[in-house]
């Protein structure tokens, strides 16, 4: 009786010692977040994800890219520049655990500030991540948004600012 408890303790020993899912694993478990890893895969991140990090990856939904027209989501899956700007404009080259999100900005590897509130949950720029579902993983965090977030093109800023001066 005493070798079958130990054979069991040991087996559950050994299967609890596994180790975490990266970004893309822990991505993938999710379910919700299929469009992303396509997208992440045409960029040719893949690989960066599933690196050492840590990263913090505000992930836009299936349901937050079925929100873009047909036409501009073919258009950016298509076009691996701007796949890359968008998709490296939600990622942080920092973990930020859901314990230690602060109001604030945050600088994404894209080169982008992303604002914080966390005055009512957690919002990035004005986008509140999808409650309860913060996924830990071993080389950071997934934040689930319900929006993809859009940047202004550079050329659109400069003429916004030469209208306003």
């Amino acid at each position: 009786m005493k070798k079958v408890l130990l054979a069991v303790l040991l087996t559950l020993g050994v299967s609890n010692v596994s180790m975490a899912d990266d970004i893309i694993d822990s991505a993938a478990a999710d379910g919700s977040l299929k469009t992303l890893l396509t997208a992440l895969q045409a960029a040719g991140l893949t690989d960066t994800l599933k690196g050492e990090g840590p990263f913090t990856v505000f992930a836009p939904s299936d349901a937050a890219f079925a929100k873009l027209p047909k036409e501009k989501l073919d258009a950016l899956l298509n076009d691996k520049a701007a796949l890359t700007k968008l998709l490296t404009a939600h990622v942080v080259a920092h973990k930020i655990t859901t314990e230690d999100v602060q109001a604030g900005k945050v600088k994404s590897i894209e080169g982008h500030e992303l604002t914080l509130d966390v005055s009512a949950g957690v919002k990035v720029d004005g986008v509140p991540t999808v409650g309860g579902n913060d996924i830990k993983a071993d080389n950071g965090m997934i934040y689930v948004l319900d929006t993809v977030l859009m940047q202004e093109p550079e050329s659109k800023k400069k003429v916004h600012k030469k209208k306003a001066g």
